[in-house]
């Protein structure tokens, strides 16, 4: 394993953790030179998932420092390798959780490169040349053809970027549980953050009747008027929980934080499903009663592969979809960080790379 290889030519300003303290700071390093399958890209933006806490703190024990996270990648490509197609320079681009996989398997030859089991990641991965990959805390990328989709020129630059990560998440299990082909179902939301405020959007653009599952009465008004919406339950209360029992088709559970899926399994139809995206760091209460008297089922679901993630994006432009974000300039990195962990944002933060008036 080599952080660099000698094909590692350009000097690259970026912002990397260098211990488990998880603190920021500027950092140049090396990206390799721009290959026949590559594009480059000038960054402009990149999401702060909470995934990137994660790995600077070293939480998941697999983190290999310096890190320098990011993988909600918005840019404009500057240099096209001789054997793609598809992309050019000037085109808006971006790239999510994916850096590379095996190329050769059931999934990625399905479009669902993301179950590959050789995949790696933007960041904190091993690319094809042994190197490790740096991610989108940085100025510039240069990323497989492959791994890269095309931005609709209607969306934002800045509010796109968490799709890469966020939205594709909650937009992969939908299209998985058929939401695409029908509408006036009823689904219920677990959540209201980063991931669910984008799951109401495409609940809604897809045409059915969303309940968001919270244990906050105070985002209620939110969930409502601003983003449409069409019910609210408050999980801590048995009586809204009894009374909204077996009136779900699809339940989409985002919480990241220990919780009893259990009662959420009461609001399901009779073989209605419940997909986890969020990833809690400790084992999730999942009795059996629920499934077995319901013939629920419950699943998991990661991202999702190119096709999906492109498919995504111009679903969100034919629906002008994008994240409620609030943007911060390299030197706020640390505060947002901080704050992101006490879940003080609306929805997601979102770095303004191409800010150069500041610097940590």
């Amino acid at each position: 394993m080599a952080q660099t290889t000698p094909n590692h030519k350009l000097t690259v300003s970026g912002w990397a953790a260098h211990d488990n303290s998880g603190v920021i700071s500027p950092y140049t390093f090396k990206r390799r030179v721009n290959g026949p399958d590559d594009v480059s890209i000038k960054i402009l933006y990149c999401g702060i998932c909470h995934t990137d806490i994660h790995h600077v703190k070293n939480e998941w024990g697999i983190t290999m420092y310096p890190v320098v996270p990011g993988h909600e990648i918005t840019g404009v490509i500057t240099e096209v390798g001789s054997n793609v197609n598809g992309f050019k320079i000037g085109d808006r681009v971006g790239v999510g959780c994916l850096a590379a996989t095996c190329l050769d398997c059931e999934f990625c030859k399905s479009s669902q490169e993301n179950y590959c089991d050789k995949v790696q990641f933007t960041y904190n991965g091993i690319f094809w040349d042994g190197s490790i990959t740096y991610g989108g805390y940085s100025e510039m990328l240069v990323a497989d053809h492959r791994y890269v989709a095309h931005i609709p020129e209607n969306l934002p630059m800045d509010a796109t970027a968490p799709l890469l990560c966020a939205g594709i998440t909650v937009y992969a299990p939908m299209i998985d549980g058929k939401l695409h082909e029908s509408t006036g179902m009823r689904i219920g939301i677990v959540g209201l953050g980063g991931l669910g405020h984008v799951a109401i959007k495409f609940g809604k653009a897809f045409g059915h009747h969303v309940t968001v599952i919270s244990t906050s009465p105070s985002k209620e008004k939110e969930a409502r008027e601003r983003l449409g919406a069409d019910d609210f339950i408050i999980s801590t209360d048995p009586t809204q929980m009894q009374s909204k029992r077996r009136t779900l088709d699809f339940i989409l559970d985002t919480v990241a934080a220990p919780h009893s899926v259990g009662p959420i399994l009461e609001l399901l139809k009779v073989k209605g499903t419940l997909v986890l995206v969020g990833a809690p760091d400790k084992p999730l209460e999942l009795p059996s009663f629920p499934m077995i008297f319901g013939k629920r089922v419950v699943k998991g679901s990661m991202i999702g592969g190119m096709k999906e993630t492109q498919d995504m994006l111009n679903f969100c432009g034919t629906h002008n979809i994008t994240c409620d974000i609030e943007t911060v300039t390299p030197d706020k990195i640390n505060e947002a960080l901080h704050r992101l962990v006490k879940n003080d944002i609306k929805y997601r933060f979102v770095i303004n790379i191409g800010d150069t008036k500041s610097s940590l």
